[in-house]
């Protein structure tokens, strides 16, 4: 068991339960909430965040994992008091998303490190929450020189400080595999990587081959469907399924990708992002765990997915 800190102060591993391993409360641009609070209609996100996740923990959810970084808009104030009034535990991030400041482009990892370091160990801004996992993300095209410095920075920071590291890829170009390759040659232990959005493939053999190199999979966009190319929900749970019955059950964790506000899609995106899943952070709980069930998955194989996969990964089993 170890303490992991969340944004209404430490907990232990044990306290996790059921977790989503990859969501917001809200996604929107670097300085808009404080700025512009009525763009992303900050009280309204408020009131609807702490409404989602007390129906969701009427429903056995413990705990989120909200990797919304500074350029994706982070609100710590807002997500403390979710969590307060929602009473499920969120875990926040610091590091960066698609978004890389422009001030970092030409900074050096270390520089950048010594930022998240104090965000972990001091606090964020002047709020004394304390991040609990780093965030860094490479899309499309792979990793960019910029992208580069910025995967070398988390790594520097996860060994001074032993907190993991979450990833966002673009698993149908395998951008996973080029992560790896960086935080390997940083020295970092993979057991302490999650490699995001797995689930945008059903390329068992590049997700496998993943694995085993140390890393753990997040297969964390539910429903999905809504990048061309992409599987739908259905699609990507048979891949969920291969992977367990093919013995890496104990490697993968589920989440949504899921946020009350999408700031940075239109109106119409957002409208219809909610007519695709009603079900918001509850749609694994009603969709994806009977789906497996259905297939086969033992409840011993979903308890591993979605409560001890969760809790091995901060404790670095």
């Amino acid at each position: 068991m170890v303490r992991i800190q969340s944004v209404l102060g430490p907990i232990d591993s044990s306290d996790l339960g059921f977790t989503l391993s990859h969501e917001h409360v809200v996604v929107s641009s670097a300085g808009i909430p404080h700025i512009y609070p009525e763009f992303i209609r900050r009280e309204e996100s408020i009131t609807e965040g702490i409404k989602q996740l007390r129906e969701a923990k009427n429903e056995g959810l413990s705990s989120i994992i909200d990797v919304s970084t500074i350029d994706l808009g982070r609100d710590i104030r807002l997500i403390e008091q979710v969590s307060r009034e929602s009473g499920i535990n969120i875990i926040c991030a610091t590091g960066t998303w698609r978004d890389i400041p422009r001030a970092f482009w030409n900074a050096t990892p270390d520089s950048i490190a010594k930022l998240y370091k104090r965000e972990i160990e001091v606090g964020i801004e002047d709020t004394g929450i304390k991040a609990g996992i780093i965030k860094v993300a490479n899309d499309v095209g792979g990793v960019t020189r910029e992208g580069e410095v910025i995967l070398r920075a988390a790594a520097r920071t996860q060994k001074a400080t032993g907190i993991p590291i979450s990833t966002h890829t673009w698993a149908p170009d395998r951008v996973g595999e080029q992560q790896v390759r960086i935080f390997e040659d940083e020295g970092v232990d993979l057991n302490r990587v999650y490699i995001g959005h797995s689930n945008d493939t059903t390329d068992t053999f590049y997700l496998e081959g993943l694995m085993d190199k140390g890393v753990w999979l997040g297969l964390d966009r539910y429903p999905g469907g809504r990048s061309p190319g992409t599987p739908d929900w259905k699609g990507r749970t048979e891949t969920a399924m291969k992977l367990i019955s093919d013995g890496y059950g104990k490697r993968i964790m589920l989440g949504h990708d899921w946020s009350v506000t999408l700031s940075i899609d239109s109106k119409e995106g957002q409208d219809t992002r909610k007519k695709s899943n009603p079900d918001g952070y509850l749609f694994i709980t009603r969709k994806v765990l009977p789906r497996l069930r259905e297939m086969g998955a033992s409840q011993e194989q979903l308890d591993d997915l979605m409560i001890n996969n969760p809790r091995r990964f901060f404790e670095g089993d």
